[in-house]
């Protein structure tokens, strides 16, 4: 007899698995060292997020905690008001038995899913021995791959449900150097947060030499840097003024400040500035003067993303007859 949610020979799956950390250098280190493992021997999936409010860890995105035995930050974060998580998936599919397959070609298919299912357990046992996670924070299970991609929107739907969808979302995303990402942790995460969110807060570190350099994404100069995602939603008439529109986008407002001050270089994803200035400031002069060059090319009317307020037909710095067609 299977369990419910264990994969079949054949069909994908995903372990997917997350680890608890009390120490912030940890948690970025073991991080970074996943993201540069090639190969086969590597987990596909690698996501961190920070736990502030205990009610995050224990309802949002998962069925791993339990509702009767929910994890309890001040157990596991050494007297500290935070904890970090590592999410991590290793994917399985029918490829690991056709190598099976290939060896014996009549073996017995119970026996092959055994061995699947050992090799998969010997891997990530590899592979989470090099973490430094609190040893007793592994919470991990296995579903149908189709299901590990739709699991956001399954959290999407519980939302509905309870009117919390359709909401305001003072979403705030930035890239923030490797080597400011503990000043960052200190002013923000230990600091201006306090013991609300709002929302789930992912971070996880992104290796630029992966990235397409002629996007117009502006990164930090830095060959690693964090995306750090604040992914809030306003409650309207909650009564808690920390889950208020005004509130969180204050709060946005002074984590870019205090990164302004602290000197981190951080540069927002999707960013809203109010005029062409602080696009320049924001693209800096190499990259600004790539972008003008891309807009007078392909849009030399500035007929395209006028709600930015980079460019505009009224005021529009070049016409088509400046570069050839």
């Amino acid at each position: 007899m299977r369990k419910r949610g264990e994969p079949k020979s054949g069909v994908g799956g995903v372990r997917w698995i997350r680890v608890l950390y009390s120490d912030f250098e940890s948690f970025t280190r073991d991080q970074e060292h996943l993201i540069s493992i090639y190969g086969r021997q590597r987990f596909d999936y690698v996501e961190g997020f920070v736990i502030v409010d205990e009610g995050l860890i224990n309802n949002w995105r998962t069925s791993f905690f339990s509702t009767s035995n929910p994890v309890k930050i001040s157990m596991m974060g050494k007297g500290n008001h935070i904890l970090y998580c590592l999410e991590l998936a290793k994917n399985y599919d029918q490829t690991n038995v056709e190598m099976i397959d290939e060896v014996s070609p009549k073996i017995d298919y119970c026996l092959v899913d055994l061995l699947v299912w050992v090799g998969l357990d010997q891997e990530v046992e590899t592979l989470l021995r090099e973490l430094n996670f609190i040893p007793a924070s592994v919470f991990t299970t296995d579903l149908p791959y189709v299901d590990f991609l739709d699991r956001v929107h399954k959290a999407e739907l519980k939302l509905r449900d309870k009117g919390l969808w359709d909401v305001p979302h003072p979403w705030l995303n930035l890239l923030v150097p490797a080597s400011q990402i503990n000043d960052f942790d200190r002013g923000v995460f230990r600091g201006i947060l306090g013991y609300k969110t709002g929302g789930p807060i992912l971070i996880y570190p992104i290796n630029k030499q992966r990235l397409d350099e002629r996007s117009s994404v502006v990164t930090p100069d830095e060959d690693i840097f964090y995306l750090v995602a604040f992914l809030r939603s306003a409650v309207p008439g909650s009564g808690d003024q920390t889950q208020s529109l005004t509130y969180l986008i204050d709060q946005n407002r002074q984590i870019i400040e205090y990164c302004e001050t602290a000197g981190i270089v951080a540069k927002q994803y999707l960013p809203n500035h109010s005029s062409r200035t602080k696009w320049e400031d924001h693209f800096g002069p190499r990259r600004w003067e790539r972008f003008f060059h891309q807009k007078a090319e392909f849009d030399p009317d500035c007929i395209l993303g006028i709600g930015q307020g980079i460019f505009h037909p009224d005021s529009c710095p070049f016409s088509s007859s400046s570069f050839p067609s």
